[in-house]
């Protein structure tokens, strides 16, 4: 597998298996918060800058899928138990369901899609972002609304 260079990355993908109500049990859709993500350690952090378009990813089966779209929110923290990256997520009204992506074909290569249990952070390239915003346009949404 090749390196990722600046370029490649659209948006980056903070996978998590618990749903967002488990994150935060009083986040409601639309409504931002300011979390820190467990990300591993690898040279893609090195990438990761404050103002990158990022998104939340539900593995698993239920419900698995796009979550929340945000933005990185500071530079990636060394902390005792790993790296952290904070973010800025705004959680989607109606989640964007793997499935639905699987169809589309600027998807096919999607990294997310290919290794679900691969690197966290995960990335999108831009045609992969676009299938993303397509299906998330929605009121409330800031500069993510199409």
């Amino acid at each position: 597998m090749r390196r990722l260079s600046p370029g490649d990355v659209a948006c980056w993908v903070l996978k998590t298996t618990r749903p967002p109500s488990a994150i935060d049990p009083g986040w409601t859709a639309t409504a931002a918060r300011d979390l820190d993500r467990c990300v591993r350690r690898s040279y893609r952090l090195a990438l990761m800058a404050p103002g990158q378009p990022c998104l939340l990813w539900l593995s698993g089966r239920d419900r698995p899928g796009v979550h929340a779209l945000g933005e990185v929110a500071g530079d990636v923290e060394e902390r005792a138990d790993g790296p952290v990256v904070p973010v800025r997520l705004t959680l989607l009204d109606v989640p964007v369901p793997r499935v639905e992506l699987l169809a589309d074909p600027r998807m096919r290569d999607a990294e997310v899609l290919r290794m679900p249990a691969g690197s966290n952070p995960s990335w999108l390239s831009a045609q992969e972002y676009a299938a993303v915003l397509d299906r998330a346009g929605q009121p409330g949404l800031g500069r993510w609304a199409p």
